[in-house]
């Protein structure tokens, strides 16, 4: 009997739909803290930025934390796997190139939450934001410099 791993199953009943809001988490390899690092965090800022620059996402809120990051955004035209994988394969290839270094840089797979168009999408996004509050990294967001929201 083969086990699958966890991000495997995340792929089971995944449906994507353009217009769809989505809260997106994504890991590091083993949960190395490598985008603490200011520079790696900021590559991978950049990939995001393209996502929305390329129209592939309307991207609302994010947060680069060590070893995670936190995205919320509408979907375009794209399926949700096929912009989280464009994200996951440039950002390792950036941040590889940037440290000289190879090998995997993500967790496979991702967790994904479809947004209910009930809820309070600045609620949603003032959580992943906070992230680094919570987790005790920072006193207030604003002293934290790898997050954005389209509200401020």
């Amino acid at each position: 009997m083969r086990v699958h791993s966890k991000g495997y199953r995340l792929l089971t009943g995944r449906h994507s739909e353009p217009g769809q809001i989505y809260s997106v988490t994504v890991a590091t390899h083993g949960r190395v803290p490598i985008l603490g690092e200011l520079p790696t965090g900021r590559l991978l800022v950049k990939e995001l930025r393209l996502a929305h620059e390329e129209h592939l996402v309307c991207s609302l809120a994010w947060v680069v934390m060590p070893d995670h990051f936190h995205w919320l955004f509408a979907l375009h035209g794209k399926c949700l796997s096929q912009v989280m994988c464009r994200v996951k394969s440039r950002s390792s290839l950036a941040i590889n190139r940037a440290r000289s270094g190879c090998g995997r840089l993500w967790q496979k797979g991702f967790y994904d939450r479809a947004i209910r168009k009930e809820e309070d999408l600045k609620t949603v996004a003032r959580y992943i934001v906070a992230n680094p509050v919570r987790a005790g990294l920072v006193q207030r967001v604003g002293d934290y410099p790898l997050w954005d929201a389209s509200w401020l």
